[in-house]
């Protein structure tokens, strides 16, 4: 056990330096593009879920939340949110970067996230599209909700500071991960986990939808481990998008509304991880 323990906070620090380097290029991407991306996304709703899409896709710091305060102030569409949302790669991204996962695998599942993010944003708009007012409501970057503050401590002590808790996160998943495995059995687990039952796409959606990053984490470093299915995987990273869920029940006082966002996302990642498992 106590080998276990051990072997565990070992991959974690070797991690360490992948994950701040990763961090700190993220931050400041971050901090180049989130005024751009807020000022496309207002003035093309037309074509809303391909920008939104597109951008959810690329790595930045709250991006989701930013993107829940537009919709409440009806800046944007229904379809562009729920394109950001399903798109948004929140902490898998820098986890498999750091992992040292094959480049190919990671582009691939990232675009297929843009590519259904805007397949269903642009679906939903055509149903759900209605002429509304622009609201005046000052549009503010929620970065600091989400993360570390970088507004304040700039982009060197956030990476930093982000880096120790996904950190902590991959240390406590890697924990729990090898302890399923030591007292169930690596040979049962997959059984339970790949192919075997239809009701995991339903708990990998369950897990993207709680409003923390350590759903991508745990969801990433089972599926790095092989405890779970790249249809499972994408059925928890679809439905992941961070703060942004809570951040929409906060902000849009229309709870039908929040609902419905919130029963597209969970089933379409359902029903997208079922199949991608039949196919692939």
């Amino acid at each position: 056990m106590t080998d276990l323990l051990l072997d565990s906070l070992i991959d974690t620090l070797k991690l360490l330096p992948y994950l701040f380097i990763t961090f700190l290029v993220l931050e400041y991407l971050e901090h180049k593009l989130s005024k751009k991306n807020e000022k496309i996304l207002s003035r093309n709703k037309k074509y809303g879920p391909i920008i939104g899409g597109l951008l959810g896709g690329l790595p930045q710091c709250g991006f989701s939340a930013m993107a829940s305060n537009l919709y409440s102030s009806r800046v944007i569409t229904m379809g562009t949110l729920i394109a950001v949302f399903l798109s948004t790669s929140d902490e898998m991204l820098p986890i498999m970067i750091s992992e040292k996962m094959n480049l190919l695998t990671i582009v691939n599942i990232v675009g297929f996230k843009i590519v259904v993010g805007i397949i269903i944003g642009l679906v939903v708009d055509l149903v759900y599209r209605k002429n509304e007012k622009k609201q005046l409501n000052e549009i503010h970057n929620l970065c600091e909700h989400e993360h570390c503050e970088c507004e304040h401590d700039g982009i060197l002590i956030s990476s930093f500071k982000h880096t120790i808790k996904i950190g902590l996160f991959i240390l406590i998943a890697n924990i729990v991960i090898s302890l399923i495995i030591y007292y169930i059995g690596e040979d049962k687990l997959s059984s339970l986990l790949l192919h075997k039952n239809i009701y995991t796409y339903f708990v990998s959606s369950l897990i993207g939808l709680i409003p923390n990053c350590a759903s991508s984490v745990i969801l990433t470093e089972l599926y790095i481990s092989k405890l779970i299915t790249l249809g499972n995987l994408l059925s928890g990273l679809l439905t992941g998008s961070g703060l942004g869920i809570l951040l929409l029940f906060r902000t849009n006082k229309n709870l039908k509304e929040n609902l419905t966002i919130l029963s597209i996302i969970y089933f379409i990642g359902v029903i997208i991880g079922i199949i991608v498992d039949l196919i692939y």
